[in-house]
């Protein structure tokens, strides 16, 4: 079994077409959910350190338990816990993949990229590989 590891809002509306996607993408079985209603915000912005810890914490156990090869950080049309236009999400999106890159950095060939869905589900990758 193998797997990667999805930070991602909580919306239902992003799941699986976040799944879809890293499943293709990574070629791995399965995807562990990392989730916080606008991910991406809490991340970028570092403000909640209670927060950041619990998500760093649950990507330590994915990474661990489960040898994660992979971690996305996902940002979305209409999140309602980062109510901002796309481009204020992608500036989001690519300060969290800075972020947890620094932060992953001691896990041995782990990458970190960072997605984008829009309105109709479709996932793009805004990140180059590390």
């Amino acid at each position: 079994m193998t797997f990667c590891t999805a930070v991602n809002c909580i919306d239902g509306r992003v799941q699986l077409p976040v799944i879809e996607f890293l499943t293709d993408r990574f070629g791995v079985d399965y995807v562990d959910m990392i989730t916080e209603p606008g991910v991406n915000r809490i991340l970028a912005e570092r403000t909640d350190p209670g927060g950041i810890d619990s998500i760093l914490a649950r990507i330590d156990i994915s990474v661990t338990a489960h040898n994660s090869s992979a971690v996305a950080v996902v940002g979305h049309h209409d999140c309602k816990g980062n109510p901002v236009d796309e481009s204020q999400q992608t500036i989001d999106t690519l300060a969290a993949v800075k972020y947890l890159r620094e932060q992953c950095a001691r896990y041995k060939d782990v990458r970190v990229i960072g997605l984008w869905v829009d309105g109709n589900g479709t996932v793009s990758e805004i990140t180059t590989d590390q």
